[in-house]
């Protein structure tokens, strides 16, 4: 399967992120997508109707334990005061910033 990207594409995709690019960075990132559609297209004839979907990244079948895995804790955190303080214009709970998006 030989996926390609246009340039159209890729302008759209700069634009939704808010980037300005030049030609040549069109260029490149339109080879660098098509490569990596490519790739994914790869996977396009593996038959997966079979595989189970996974709820987490680790594989919870092996039975051992993963110690960065722990049970969500409720934890008081109450810094937002402080933190409105130090700020020029603030009125809380919220900060108040210079519009910065003209879109």
């Amino acid at each position: 399967m030989d996926l390609k990207i246009s340039r159209e594409e890729v302008l759209r995709v700069a634009e939704l992120a808010h980037l300005e690019l030049t030609s040549e960075e069109v260029e490149l990132y339109r080879g660098q997508l098509d490569e990596i559609l490519n790739y994914i297209g790869k996977l396009e004839p593996l038959d997966v109707s079979q595989v189970e979907p996974m709820a987490q990244v680790l594989f919870a079948a092996t039975g051992a334990a993963h110690p960065e895995l722990r049970d969500d804790t409720l934890v008081p955190c109450d810094v937002a005061g402080a933190v409105l303080a130090q700020a020029p214009d603030a009125k809380a709970p919220f900060f108040r910033v210079p519009k910065v998006i003209e879109r």
